[in-house]
């Protein structure tokens, strides 16, 4: 299901015709000698299409206007190899919708020690354009991103691939439509928010539906497909009976796919790339959609549990930016459930009650059929299993009234000490960085959720600059986190957003 644009990125040239016109072609033919590098590199996932040089006012705002209105382009790359008069900028900045990264770099690696003359330092002076290109962004408050060093270095490669994920998270992220059946859980209070405000700063679509309009959808599938999707669930999966006629257990198996089958279709038909359910208002389904939701976030679709409409869009938007990625670990909804507080073992045990991704899995998924204690329906089929290993992200979206606040967490992922038998859940447990206490502290300090959406693929780093684009406060705790320093940049922030 999730489908992305083959986005490009127009690389632009920083240049002027002060030096005359070899120096331009110079500028022209280094230009495309680093374009093709970039194309060739494992680490850009995205083509990058060069562009004419930029040298007057005139020819910059017909650039940024023409990257505007073309759907294909994802963001700008800017390179400033020579000096490039900024005010030159002004006007195509002042309209330009799409990112932009400065790729601070120039064309040689070493000073050429033995034959550096003023003719190659008027050519070839990035330190000096650079500052200049700087500063226009500064003065004007231009959200961008900078990426400093050699075009040739892999890391510094690495880095502009992350940046052009963010940037295609930016453009997606105003497709991120997201269906509601049934409204946020009573009286809690950190899964709800503006949903209108999410339009005007994400793009985002939130609309409300009745569950029961899913209900003929679900009900509308026919004996020969949930026969068919059965059938794929016992040819993919461990089937745990726990006891069971295995008749009656298919049966419950039998729900979820017409569940997963009829819930896609309406999504399709409406458009929707994300969804949230409650287990409190199920109307005419027959059990909580579990096995059905694991599948369809597996396939790229974001969900929230209990009316959370955020986190959906947070984890389609995870999905997105992670789409292609080679080795990918996964991107999931996950929640915080228990703490393990012996000394040297210290975690949160995530999980949901039945509505883990099993992108994140590690090895054997099994079937379960075990009693919800909640949401007076039958027991659901669902998907249990632990999850991968190794550093990852946690995230949470909240609204202080005010504005957004993005709250990020460096998070290493491990296994439990024993075996969890009687838990019928997909799990995944992690320690926070710098470690439990000041981690755990620090999130509740800044009020973060107990629904995350989670990664193994995209860096704090990341999902900073996209805050920054969408122009919201973000936070950040991680190995470095000291909570005197937390606590005083969270009251910063409230000064500077008030």
């Amino acid at each position: 299901m999730l489908s992305i644009k083959q986005y490009k990125f127009w690389f632009c040239p920083c240049t002027q015709d002060l030096y005359g016109d070899e120096v331009l072609a110079h500028v022209a033919e280094h230009s495309a000698e680093v374009v093709s590098a970039l194309n060739a590199s494992k680490s850009v996932p995205y083509e990058v299409v060069l562009k004419p040089n930029l040298l007057t006012n005139d020819v910059i705002s017909a650039t940024f206007a023409a990257a505007n209105a073309d759907p294909e382009c994802a963001g700008i790359i800017t390179w400033a190899h020579t000096f490039s008069p900024s005010k030159s900028y002004i006007h195509g900045l002042q309209q330009l919708t799409k990112p932009l990264c400065q790729f601070a770099t120039q064309y040689n690696e070493e000073i050429p020690y033995d034959s550096i003359d003023m003719d190659f330092m008027n050519e070839n002076q990035a330190a000096h354009g650079e500052r200049e290109l700087g500063h226009i962004f500064a003065r004007m408050r231009w959200t961008h991103k900078v990426i400093f060093g050699h075009w040739r270095d892999e890391g510094v490669l690495s880095e502009l691939g992350a940046w052009q994920r963010v940037a295609v998270g930016v453009i997606e992220s105003r497709n991120i439509r997201v269906a509601r059946f049934a409204d946020t859980m009573r009286n809690v209070a950190v899964t709800d928010g503006d949903k209108i405000e999410a339009e005007i700063k994400f793009g985002w679509t939130v609309d409300a539906w009745p569950v029961n309009d899913l209900v003929p959808y679900v009900d509308g599938v026919s004996a020969a497909e949930v026969k068919a999707l059965t059938d794929e669930y016992y040819d993919t999966y461990e089937i745990i009976l726990d006891g069971r006629d295995p008749q009656e257990f298919r049966r419950h198996v039998e729900v979820q796919a017409a569940q997963e089958i009829g819930i896609e279709r309406f999504l399709e038909e409406h458009g929707y790339n994300a969804f949230s359910d409650h287990f409190g208002d199920l109307g005419g389904l027959k059990q909580l959609p579990s096995l059905a939701v694991q599948r369809l976030m597996q396939r790229g679709y974001g969900f929230g549990p209990e009316g959370d409409w955020k986190t959906p869009a947070m984890v389609r938007l995870m999905k997105v930016m992670t789409a292609g990625m080679d080795g990918a670990k996964g991107s999931a909804l996950m929640e915080d459930y228990t703490y393990n507080l012996v000394p040297g073992k210290e975690g949160i045990l995530e999980s949901h009650m039945s509505e883990v991704d099993p992108s994140v899995a590690d090895g054997r998924i099994a079937i379960r059929a075990t009693p919800l204690s909640m949401g007076e329906r039958e027991d659901p089929a669902r998907l249990i299993f632990t999850g991968k290993t190794g550093p990852a992200i946690a995230t949470s979206l909240i609204d202080l009234g005010n504005r957004f606040r993005l709250i990020v967490q460096d998070i290493d992922c491990k296994k439990v000490e024993k075996p969890m038998p009687m838990l019928p859940t997909g799990t995944v447990f992690w320690t926070p960085r710098p470690d439990l206490k000041i981690g755990t502290t620090a999130w509740i300090y800044a009020g973060g959720a107990h629904h995350t959406a989670m990664s193994y693929d995209l860096s704090a780093d990341q999902m900073i600059d996209w805050a920054d684009a969408m122009g919201i406060e973000s936070v950040v705790i991680d190995a470095d986190t000291n909570l005197r320093d937390f606590q005083r940049d969270l009251r910063l922030g409230e000064v500077f957003y008030h």
